[in-house]
């Protein structure tokens, strides 16, 4: 018989009809000669239950059917007695397609995140990463949803490249050369002349370099891919592979780009609620009961627009009342996650987009203001996270942003194709750059960015 997904069969109303389901087993009880098994195959957080009784099964297959082992069911859709539930089947066949033995890591008692980081492979089988794993592909559909709908286009960035777009220096190396045997110059210094690509190159931290590029010729874009940093942060919001998001558009100003900012998110939490409302419920209850109420309330609120001068008199305004925080917060520092969260989470009690920040702390290829001290970036702040989008206009001018390359003490020899942008039909453009991730632990409530992505690299861990 055709398999029935447990998503469907739930909804069946068929009752006396004959179904197979197949699954995982999240739990099994058993009275007086009857055993229920709470079955789930991943499709939705629900489990479906199934009645047998002993009598009608071997004795040897009963025992097979443990926690975690793989079963196909076949047996007669009732309506189930039960509160919470609106169907069940009576078993007429299990058959044991993967058993289960007593080392199973995921046994009913619960288990601490921590824990749960140690067996990522299996930790998606249980209620919580199920739910998150469904949220985040749902999250991946309204974002290539949106911007179809907006008239983007999906434009693939490379991977491997030989530019710092953040100009931070924290990139993972990319080599094919025996680290062991390395050819030197004159100078002692790496020659790359034997490298695969003939140079040093690494793995990305960002796809917006040659998203601009993509901008200036099809008008709007975005990349949604990996990027990688390696930078030894271990922090609840760090990780070192990572997913973005980063729409690049031809003709933005600035109050385009908040707009587009503030709409755009507001879409991807509105196809949460609307598509995920049994995972953010189990969320809601299991993880984070603020949770439902923090996503409506984003959707009910216009963002503040607060220039960066603004914010920090405000901070310093709590400091005087008595607000204490770990960091300083003077202009010109590039405020923390404390400082963002107090904005937002105390003082508008809103999301905000903060904008015109210091040049001193922002990317040489953002818009100078002309006050000649500030730059025209637009970063999201959200309750929970923080900085949640981090964007700006972009300086279309190849005279000022070479004299803002040449302030910084750059080197332009490799990001010349970059500058040449500016010298061949330039035009005004902005973007911005939303980590995926952090997206996910808003909507879903999570505390730590490990536990909203599969397998998590940080700092000395890359297992499985």
């Amino acid at each position: 018989m055709k398999r029935t997904k447990v998503i469907d069969a739930l909804k069946r109303t068929d009752f006396g009809s004959e179904i197979t389901v197949k699954g995982w087993v999240r739990s099994k009880r058993g009275s007086k000669g009857i055993f229920f098994i709470a079955l789930n195959d991943g499709s939705t957080i629900k489990n479906v239950q199934i009645v047998g009784e002993d009598q009608n099964f071997d004795e040897e297959v009963v025992k097979l059917i443990t926690t975690g082992a793989c079963l196909s069911v076949t047996g007669v859709l009732v309506e189930s007695p039960a509160a919470g539930q609106s169907s069940e089947i009576q078993a007429r066949e299990i058959e044991v397609l993967g058993p289960c033995d007593n080392t199973y890591p995921l046994q009913k008692k619960g288990a601490s995140w921590e824990y749960l980081r140690t067996v990522a492979h299996m930790r998606p089988r249980t209620n919580t990463f199920g739910a998150i794993l469904r949220i985040r592909h749902n999250m991946a559909m309204a974002i290539h949803t949106y911007f179809h709908e907006h008239g983007f286009y999906y434009f693939h960035t490379p991977l491997i490249t030989a530019s710092d777009c953040e100009g931070a220096g924290n990139m993972f190396q990319v080599t094919t050369k025996n680290l062991y045997d390395l050819k030197k110059d004159d100078e002692g210094k790496i020659d790359y002349s034997d490298d695969f690509f003939g140079e040093q190159v690494a793995l990305t931290v960002s796809g917006q370099l040659e998203g601009e590029l993509g901008a200036t010729a099809l008008g709007q874009i975005y990349t949604f891919g990996p990027t990688f940093r390696a930078e030894n942060s271990n922090t609840p919001r760090h990780l070192a592979e990572f997913w973005m998001i980063e729409p690049e558009m031809a003709f933005y100003d600035k109050q385009d780009l908040m707009d587009l900012e503030e709409d755009f998110i507001k879409y991807c939490v509105r196809w949460a609620l609307d598509n995920c409302r049994d995972d953010l419920e189990f969320l809601n209850k299991m993880v984070d009961k603020t949770l439902l109420e923090r996503l409506e309330g984003v959707l009910k609120e216009d963002f503040v627009r607060l220039p960066y001068t603004e914010g920090i008199e405000i901070l310093q305004e709590a400091i005087r009342q008595g607000k204490k925080f770990e960091f300083p917060c003077q202009w010109g520092d590039d405020l923390a996650s404390e400082h963002e969260r107090y904005l937002v989470e105390e003082h508008f009690k809103k999301p905000v987009i903060m904008t015109d920040y210091p040049k001193e702390i922002k990317a040489f290829y953002m818009k100078m203001n002309e006050d000649g001290r500030t730059m025209q970036g637009t970063d999201v702040l959200f309750p929970q996270i923080g900085e949640i989008i981090g964007g700006s206009v972009r300086e279309e001018s190849y005279e000022k942003l070479m004299a803002e390359i040449d302030r910084r003490g750059m080197e332009t020899e490799k990001l010349q194709w970059y500058l040449d942008t500016r010298r061949w039909g330039s035009c005004p453009h902005a973007g911005f750059g939303l980590g995926f991730e952090r997206l996910i632990l808003f909507v879903t409530g999570m505390q730590n960015i490990r536990d909203v992505i599969p397998f998590p690299r940080t700092p000395k861990n890359c297992m499985f």
